[in-house]
């Protein structure tokens, strides 16, 4: 039982991968493409913050990857409401307040403020899926919901660049 157990959950992490991948390059925001920027020619939009607000943007980001962490650990322990709780309070649309995103959001293009936006909902939705997965015992459509949170990431960070 428990070397099926491990199985799925690889076979879940996969899944979520190649999901998180082929979202990523079907979005329509995601600016330069990972091979460009890995030859050299970084050629993401440079977005100016002030000092103090550009390192409080950083880390909200180093907070979501570590939320992003915290929750697939939830996952991989069984924890449904762990991983949808982390979801929507650091995450999704009730975690705007905590990130100062009304701080933020002026020195941010439209088309990064409308990718943070997705974000967040993509969070809020995944929070729901989780819970309704839980409930169902089938994992994939809060996996593919979790890798449309990545997504977002990655075409942010594909497009723009603080500086």
């Amino acid at each position: 039982m428990k070397r099926k157990v491990v199985a799925g959950i690889a076979f879940a992490a996969a899944l979520s991968a190649v999901a998180s991948i082929q979202a990523a390059q079907d979005h329509p925001h995601r600016g330069a493409s990972m091979d460009h920027m890995m030859r050299g020619g970084d050629t993401r939009e440079l977005v100016h913050f002030p000092a103090p607000l550009r390192e409080h943007e950083l880390a909200n980001m180093r907070d979501h990857l570590l939320t992003l962490e915290r929750i697939q650990l939830a996952l991989s322990n069984g924890e449904f409401d762990e991983a949808s709780r982390l979801a929507e309070h650091r995450l999704g649309l009730s975690s705007l307040g905590l990130h100062g995103a009304h701080e933020v959001a002026p020195y941010m293009p439209k088309g990064m403020q409308d990718i943070g936006m997705q974000m967040h909902r993509a969070a809020s939705r995944f929070a729901v899926e989780v819970n309704t997965s839980a409930a169902t015992g089938d994992m994939r459509p809060a996996l593919a919901a979790l890798a449309h949170v990545t997504a977002q990431c990655v075409a942010c960070h594909a497009a723009y660049r603080l500086q």
